[in-house]
C-alpha cells in the first residue's frame, strides 16, 4: 500500500510561502476532489517552522486557512517580540526575541492538542537538537513516550533557533530526563529523509518504491558571503556578517539525498532561490525575521507562483495519479520546476 509523506522545512516567517502553497492545494483537493490534504497524507514531518505547520496538520482540527493565518503581521508581532534587556546584543550576546510570544501563540492555537492525536494509521514528526546531549532529537508519534507531549511545546522546541529564541526545555522521557533544545534546522532543517527512515521504520511492509514525498522548503537563501573577507572572520563576524546559521541549515544535500532514493515519478521538492527569476519579479527578503507587512504579501505571492509551477503535479501525487517525473526546486534561469530523470 503506497503511504504518502508531507515534509515542511524550516525558515521563520518564510512559511508564509509554505501555508499558502498548501492552502491553495487544500481548496483544490476540495473543489475538484472532495478530499482534503489530511486525507492524502500518512506521515507528517517538519522543521522549526515547518513543524509548526505539520503539528497542526497531525493533531489539531485547524484549517489550513487558520494555520496561514499564523503568519500574518498581527501573529508575527506577537511571535516576534524583541529582547529589550539592559547591556544586551540581541542575537550576539543574548537571543534576538523573547520566547513567551511565540510560546503563547502556538498555545493558544494547538491547544491541548498531544502527538497522541494523530489519526490512526498516521503520524508525525518535528526535529530538535539536543544541545547537551549533541544529537538531534527526533520527536515523533512512533515513539511511546513522546505520544503525550503536547503539541505546542514540541513546535516551541523545534522552533527554538539559536540567537533567534532562547533554548527550551523539555522532559522526552520517562526517565524524568530533562532535554535542552534548540532549533532542529541546526541538523536536519529538510526533514524529508528523517520521514523516510521513520516511515519505513513505522511500515516495515512498505518499500521505498511504495512512497511518496511531498517535500516543500520555505525559500533558498542566495545572497553571496563575502569569501575574501571571512579569511579574517572570527564568530561575531561569522554570526553577524556570515550568516553562520543560515550556512549550516543548507537542506540542498537532503533534497539531493532524498530525490535520488525515490522512485521515479515520486518525490516532489517545491521551492525556489529568493532572486530575481521569470515569474518572480519581486522576491521575498530571505531573512526569516523580516515580518514587514510587505515581505509577507511578497512571500504569500512566491506561495501562490509555486502552486502556478507545481499545483497540478502536486494534486496527482497526493492523490496518487501523478505520472511525470520527480520534480526538484525550481530553475532561475527558466522559471520552471527542475525534472530529475
Amino acid at each position: 500500500m503506497s503511504k504518502l509523506i508531507l515534509s515542511l522545512d524550516g525558515g521563520g516567517i518564510r512559511g508564509a510561502a509554505t501555508a499558502q502553497f498548501l492552502n491553495h492545494i487544500e481548496n483544490r483537493l476540495m473543489q475538484d476532489h472532495q478530499t482534503c490534504l489530511r486525507d492524502c497524507v500518512d506521515f507528517y514531518a517538519g522543521t522549526s517552522t515547518g513543524s509548526i505547520i505539520a503539528l497542526a496538520l497531525a493533531t489539531t482540527d485547524l484549517s489550513l486557512s487558520t494555520v496561514s493565518s499564523l503568519y500574518n503581521y498581527t501573529s508575527a508581532k506577537e511571535i516576534f517580540v524583541e529582547n529589550r534587556g539592559w547591556f544586551e546584543i540581541d542575537g550576539v550576546n543574548a537571543p534576538k526575541y523573547e520566547a513567551k510570544g511565540k510560546t503563547k501563540t502556538l498555545k493558544m492555537n494547538m491547544g491541548e492538542a498531544k502527538l497522541e492525536d494523530v489519526p490512526d494509521g498516521k503520524h508525525v514528526l518535528a526535529v530538535a537538537y539536543g544541545i547537551e546531549k549533541r544529537k538531534p532529537d527526533i520527536i515523533k508519534s512512533t515513539r511511546d513516550e513522546h505520544r503525550t507531549l503536547f503539541s505546542c511545546e514540541v513546535a516551541d522546541a523545534s522552533s527554538a533557533a539559536p540567537t533567534y529564541f532562547p533554548t527550551k526545555s523539555m522532559q522526552l522521557d520517562t526517565q524524568g530526563g530533562e532535554s535542552w533544545l534548540v532549533d532542529g534546522g541546526v541538523t536536519a532543517n529538510n526533514p524529508a529523509m528523517c520521514a523516510i527512515a521513520e516511515a519505513k521504520k513505522a511500515w516495515p511492509d512498505v518499500s521505498i518504491d511504495q512512497m511518496r514525498v511531498l517535500s516543500v522548503g520555505t525559500g533558498y537563501r542566495t545572497r553571496k558571503i563575502n569569501g575574501p573577507a571571512s579569511q579574517k572572520w572570527g564568530a561575531l563576524q561569522w554570526f553577524t556578517e556570515g550568516h553562520i546559521l543560515d550556512v549550516l541549515t543548507d537542506e540542498r544535500v537532503v533534497s539531493y539525498q532524498s530525490i535520488t532514493i525515490m522512485k521515479q515519478g515520486s518525490y516532489i521538492r517545491v521551492n525556489a532561490d529568493m532572486r530575481v527569476q521569470p515569474g518572480l519579479p519581486n522576491p521575498p527578503d530571505d531573512a526569516m525575521d523580516d515580518i514587514s507587512k510587505a515581505n509577507i504579501k511578497k512571500l504569500r505571492e512566491m506561495g501562490d507562483w509555486w502552486y502556478e509551477k507545481y499545483g497540478d503535479a502536486v494534486v496527482g501525487l497526493l492523490l496518487n495519479q501523478y505520472q511525470g517525473p520527480s520534480l526538484d526546486r525550481i530553475d532561475a534561469s527558466t522559471g520552471e520546476p527542475k525534472e530529475h530523470r
